[in-house]
């Protein structure tokens, strides 16, 4: 696994197409794994501060708790009304989530305005991430990068 800064400097064309999807619309979807292992799903934003891909929660979300209990998660970017598939494509992404517990840390990431108090953060470490789009209104095509392996280009007709 590694970083957002590490991939975007390894992939920098792959990492600005998914940093595109990310920052095109606010809510997400992140999928945890609940206590029985059987996955949840919740909305959640995301931010890229750092060299880190950063998720946030309220104090103890279940979201939260999930990623405390076992950090693996996938996270799918909102496609927005699916037009701009064709343009950005769709992105997912998975790995870990590593609790930020430094309070000096928290403060530092705490977003300017919001209310003093408690508030959990994790930095997204990548396992894989995969952009999908259609080329040429004609092909579907699938970009997967894992750490070490460089990007897998899939093409369907």
């Amino acid at each position: 696994m590694t970083s957002w800064q590490t991939f975007a400097d390894e992939q920098p064309e792959l990492a600005a197409a998914v940093h595109a999807r990310f920052t095109a619309e606010k809510h997400h979807v992140l999928a945890t794994l609940r206590s029985d292992g059987s996955p949840r799903v919740s909305g959640t934003e995301v931010d890229f501060r750092a060299g880190h891909l950063l998720l946030g929660s309220m104090p103890g979300a279940v979201k939260a708790r999930d990623l405390q209990r076992d950090g693996r998660f996938a996270l799918h970017a909102n496609p927005g009304d699916g037009s701009n598939v064709a343009g950005i494509g769709d992105a997912k992404l998975s790995g870990r989530a590593i609790e930020v517990t430094d309070p000096d840390e928290l403060e530092r990431h705490r977003t300017p305005g919001t209310p003093p108090g408690p508030f959990h953060l994790f930095r997204l470490l990548l396992e894989d991430v995969v952009v999908t789009s259609v080329e040429n209104d004609e092909y579907l095509v699938v970009r997967l990068w894992k750490p070490g392996q460089g990007v897998r280009r899939i093409q369907r007709k």
